[in-house]
């Protein structure tokens, strides 16, 4: 699973990564909203856990952007501000949860794995890793432009390696 961590305070970010890193998550940070939002918008994230007040661009203004852009990757605020308004605010926004600081990781843990459970799992039609296409529908492969004749299991085994990119296996 990939994860995106756009928190401003270095010490809680690096907490993030080395916690989730250790659960086999591969992760990504940013320390400002407008780096965050690039971020989250470019990569493929299976979730982005957000701070409310961030430099540049705050976390509001992130979330919102990434919903009007038809983003649906699962979003999880991470913020001080625990004021029900601002609660209500974020979900509403589009976040699939809402987690008030300081809090456990075990905690934060469980709310991501139970964001996970609720998104249908959905593996992309087309995966492409440099040069190599792998097509889902048509289950052809190409490298370079050029057909590889692959066998069922081949493409499966395949298939499984480019969409865990960066995980071990």
């Amino acid at each position: 699973m990939k994860a995106l961590v756009i928190e401003d305070e270095a010490k809680t970010a690096a907490y993030l990564c080395r916690g989730l890193a250790e659960h086999g998550f591969v992760v990504d940070a940013a320390s400002d909203g407008e780096s965050g939002l690039g971020k989250a918008r470019a990569g493929a994230y299976d979730v982005v856990i957000v701070d409310v007040m961030l430099p540049k661009l705050d976390g509001w203004a992130v979330v919102s952007a990434l919903r009007r852009e038809g983003v649906q990757t699962p979003i999880l605020f991470l913020t001080a501000r625990d004021d029900v308004a601002d609660r209500v605010r974020g979900l509403e926004l589009g976040a699939d949860d809402y987690l008030v600081k300081p809090f456990a990781f075990s905690e934060l843990l469980a709310r991501v794995r139970s964001i996970q459970r609720r998104i249908p799992a959905r593996s992309p039609d087309r995966l492409s890793i440099a040069d190599l296409d792998i097509d889902a529908l048509s289950r052809k492969v190409t490298r370079a432009g050029r057909a590889i004749d692959l066998t069922s299991k081949e493409f499966l085994l395949l298939s499984l390696l480019a969409r865990r990119t960066g995980q071990p296996l």
